[in-house]
């Protein structure tokens, strides 16, 4: 073997062993992190949220109609109340890690879109028991959407920020949506402990 050869066998070799690297540090990386610069936190929280609006199991439900909610293309007037369950990846079987409860209101009588009042709860990782609370114009039709974060608490207290929702999968059959989110939460205080585990 010439030393061409062997030089072109090592390459690929210490290529495909920090591609496999990469791979398994992005498959390791957290729903949650935080970044600090002065005296604010910024943190990332990327999760699933699984919208069930039938059957037995179902997060998600009607509450009220306006007038004309059944004869408008866009559903217009319609109050949704749900309390989805959260996790960390798009399986309903995978970690929940949060829940997400809130309402939308159908306010658009050309296309589908809702007002959104959502507030992730934190069920699990250092931010247990923390508050983000999310709101805006929800048009689903659109492949990514933004929202704004209007505020939290407990560690999330006064916060600001913006979220980026996409939806992950449909189930026509059962009704059942996974939305994909990605949340950007910036605080005014100093990271702790707590932030850097």
């Amino acid at each position: 073997m010439n030393n061409l050869t062997l030089f072109s066998l090592l390459l690929t070799i210490a290529t495909l062993l920090t591609a496999t690297a990469t791979a398994a540090a992005a498959s390791d990386t957290p729903w949650f992190q935080t970044f600090c610069q002065g005296n604010k936190a910024t943190t990332k929280l990327h999760f699933y949220v699984h919208d069930i609006r039938a059957g037995p199991n179902a997060t998600l439900f009607n509450v009220a109609n306006s007038s004309i909610t059944n004869t408008s293309p866009t559903g217009f007037g319609r109050v949704n109340v749900f309390d989805d369950k959260v996790t960390v990846a798009p399986d309903l079987g995978s970690e929940e890690v949060a829940r997400g409860q809130g309402t939308t209101t159908s306010m658009d009588l050309n296309v589908q879109a809702y007002s959104m009042n959502l507030n992730f709860f934190l069920t699990s990782g250092p931010y247990k028991g923390s508050t983000v609370t999310i709101n805006g114009r929800n048009q689903f039709a659109d492949a990514t959407r933004e929202l704004f974060v209007v505020g939290g608490a407990g560690a999330f207290r006064n916060a600001r920020g913006y979220a980026i929702t996409s939806s992950y999968s449909y189930e026509e059959v059962n009704n059942y949506s996974v939305l994909e989110y990605t949340v950007y939460v910036t605080t005014p205080r100093r990271c702790s402990y707590i932030d850097r585990a």
